[in-house]
């Protein structure tokens, strides 16, 4: 192969497939659990316009019809693009569950929160700030904990698990910055929260590495990259996340939605 060609490969996959091309991963934590709960997690969308993938996407989700999506911050990156949020919701399902949480990138575009709820509420949405959320499916019953963003915002897991009716539910918590899941960790020896798993986004996966390799993790971002990972009793997922920023590519880091069954 021509150095051209491969420099052509290496440029399709980094402007197209890795950017277009949704890695859908499927995890299934239910443990044979009836009533299963099916949970899409969507982050790091960074917003900026509806394109032919948001379509897919949304496709995708209708087909699935989860009980819920979950959005992981950084959904909105400018104050102009909360429009473009509310053309993404008009195409997925108006019955599905929605819940978001802030990110860093919601708080760089002074996004007022009371606007935000706002504009979310018609869509079957509910943003969470330190606060919790009880979903209930049949005659069975989860908190979904949402965390205030790291960098920016004032992140408190115990303000967000004094808001639980009942701490021996399964819980979830939606936080946008992993560094914080060590603290999280930390706190929930003394809480005793049961803690199914942590839901987490904001490293793109490294978004640009060295075939996999980080390079460059933004603040906020701790020791976790992408994937699963186990601090103490706490079980985190890390999103690569759907947008991209600063640079308009991803390298060995394709953008990912995720299903998650409880």
């Amino acid at each position: 192969m021509s150095g051209l060609g491969f420099a052509g490969i290496i440029y399709l996959d980094s402007f197209w497939i890795e950017k277009y091309i949704i890695d859908w991963n499927e995890h299934d934590l239910s443990e044979n659990s009836k009533d299963k709960i099916k949970i899409i997690q969507l982050s790091d969308l960074h917003l900026k316009e509806i394109k032919y993938f948001h379509k897919t996407i949304a496709e995708r989700i209708n087909s699935e019809l989860p009980d819920l999506i979950v959005f992981t911050g950084d959904t909105i990156s400018r104050r102009n693009s909360l429009n473009i949020f509310e053309e993404l919701l008009n195409l997925i399902h108006p019955k599905i569950l929605k819940i978001l949480i802030l990110g860093n990138k919601e708080y760089d575009a002074r996004v007022a929160i009371e606007v935000l709820k706002k504009a979310f509420a018609p869509y079957n949405g509910y943003v969470l700030v330190n606060e919790n959320f009880s979903y209930i499916k049949n005659k069975r019953r989860i908190n979904i904990l949402g965390i205030d963003d790291y960098l920016h915002g004032r992140p408190d897991f115990n303000a967000a698990v004094s808001t639980i009716e009942d701490t021996s539910l399964e819980t979830v918590v939606l936080n946008h910055c992993p560094a914080y899941t060590d603290s999280i960790n930390e706190l929930n020896k003394t809480t005793k929260l049961n803690l199914k798993m942590v839901l987490s986004g904001h490293t793109h996966g490294g978004q640009v590495t060295f075939f996999g390799r980080k390079i460059y993790t933004p603040d906020g971002s701790g020791r976790y990259l992408k994937g699963w990972y186990t601090s103490g009793s706490t079980k985190m997922y890390v999103s690569k996340g759907i947008g991209t920023t600063v640079l308009p590519l991803r390298f060995f880091a394709r953008a990912e939605a995720s299903i998650f069954y409880l």
